[in-house]
């Protein structure tokens, strides 16, 4: 078990200590192979839970220990409650982590600490927004945001989704043949050529495009988008949306403001091989006339919270608070009114988060309403289960696969 636990350290300590992406860390780490699976899952699963499991080393110690010791502990305290493993033998594998990573002086708080972790019933805060808080691992400021927002049992019932299926799109290929000839087990979803599998394993046809990952409620973005000669994408990256949006517009410009995040779409088209997606370095907080009223359509995938997706990526719990919010709304705003700008007369402007917070949604939508004249809402209605807010769509994780995505599409009517 020790190399399992140290695999999962130093994954661990790469998104703790260095701020990298879950996803990042584990592809840039070295895995035992044999432990992969049961490995990521518990990544993945400390990670989730980082609130709750801090919350107990803060209750079980009177000063704070160092990181690499803290992330020791939630390691056990998680493989312990949540994968149901004998308590010795995790103890055991902490207490041997410690002084294999040369920390052998804490070996012993390691384990006094774990001993009492196992003997003591931890009560949860009496507060109302903090006991939620650790009960299900969200940010205070998230759950009295989703609580306002949705109340505090659709709150609830967010916070406690979980989603373990993955969804694949596949493009020239029927992927229903595809997956029965490789034995896999899948579920079909609304949208064609679009599943949803449990435990599935990346191989060689992914690099050659026959396949690709992306989020049922992004396809169901996609899905709503009516098709054109040019769209723009102006918040592109990583590009899973212009990849999709190219099988149905002529020419897709995919933006980002990043080059780094240009060389990611990049790579993504050259690895589906598609022609007709055109892009670029741009900010698109900076107005550009020679795009004046030259698209068809804008996408605004704006940046968001991503806290309808946390999901599939539970470090972003980590790095949000409410000031970030604020940031978050003052440039989300500020894209979708110069991007407004491109837009044909007759065109569309699409805004869309994966982020089930009314102020990063609707309340964006109603502020540029106010602000910019010549739009309006066109209703959609997806074909996966959805909330109606407005004429516009909420996807939430409890009733929409898991993940919790915003779409709203306007006209500009003159």
């Amino acid at each position: 078990m020790i190399n399992y636990f140290y695999d999962v350290y130093c994954i661990l300590n790469k998104v703790y200590s260095d701020g990298a992406f879950v996803k990042q860390a584990i592809s840039s780490t070295p895995i035992e192979e044999v432990n992969r699976a049961k490995t990521v899952k518990t990544v993945y699963g400390v990670l989730d839970k980082d609130i709750e499991l801090s919350y107990y080393v803060k209750y079980l110690t009177e000063k704070s220990p160092k990181l690499a010791i803290r992330t020791i502990l939630k390691i056990a305290m998680y493989v312990i409650k949540y994968l149901n493993k004998h308590d010795y033998a995790v103890t055991k594998s902490a207490v041997e982590l410690t002084k294999k990573l040369g920390k052998g002086g804490a070996s012993g708080f390691v384990n006094a600490f774990l001993r009492r972790f196992l003997s003591e019933e931890i009560p949860l805060p009496t507060d109302k927004i903090e006991n939620l808080s650790v009960k299900y691992s969200y940010p205070p400021f998230a759950v009295s945001e989703l609580i306002k927002d949705y109340g505090e049992e659709r709150a609830i019932s967010i916070m406690s989704s979980f989603n373990q299926k993955t969804c694949l799109a596949f493009y020239g290929t029927d992927g229903a043949t595809y997956l029965k000839e490789k034995g896999q087990s899948f579920s079909e979803t609304p949208y064609k050529n679009v599943f949803l599998l449990d435990n599935f394993v990346r191989n060689a046809d992914y690099d050659d495009g026959v396949y690709t990952y992306q989020a049922i409620g992004s396809v169901a973005i996609c899905e709503g988008i009516e098709p054109c000669d040019k769209i723009l994408d102006c918040c592109s990256a990583p590009g899973g949306k212009s990849i999709r949006l190219s099988y149905k517009c002529k020419a897709v410009y995919a933006f980002d403001k990043h080059e780094h995040r240009v060389n990611l779409i990049s790579e993504y088209v050259k690895r589906m091989k598609r022609e007709n997606v055109y892009y670029s370095v741009c900010d698109a907080k900076v107005y550009n006339s020679e795009y004046e009223r030259f698209f068809d359509a804008v996408l605004c995938d704006a940046p968001c919270s991503g806290l309808g997706v946390v999901n599939d990526n539970p470090d972003i719990k980590l790095n949000r608070d409410e000031k970030a919010i604020d940031n978050l709304n003052v440039e989300q705003l500020s894209i979708l009114k110069t991007v407004a700008n491109y837009v044909k007369v007759g065109g569309y402007l699409y805004y869309s988060t994966c982020s089930v917070l009314s102020r990063e949604n609707i309340e964006i939508i109603k502020k540029f309403m106010s602000d910019i004249k010549g739009f309006e809402i066109v209703e959609t209605k997806p074909e996966i289960p959805y909330l109606d807010v407005l004429g516009t769509v909420q996807f939430l994780p409890d009733i929409s696969y898991g993940n919790g995505f915003y779409f709203a599409k306007l006209k500009r009517v003159y």
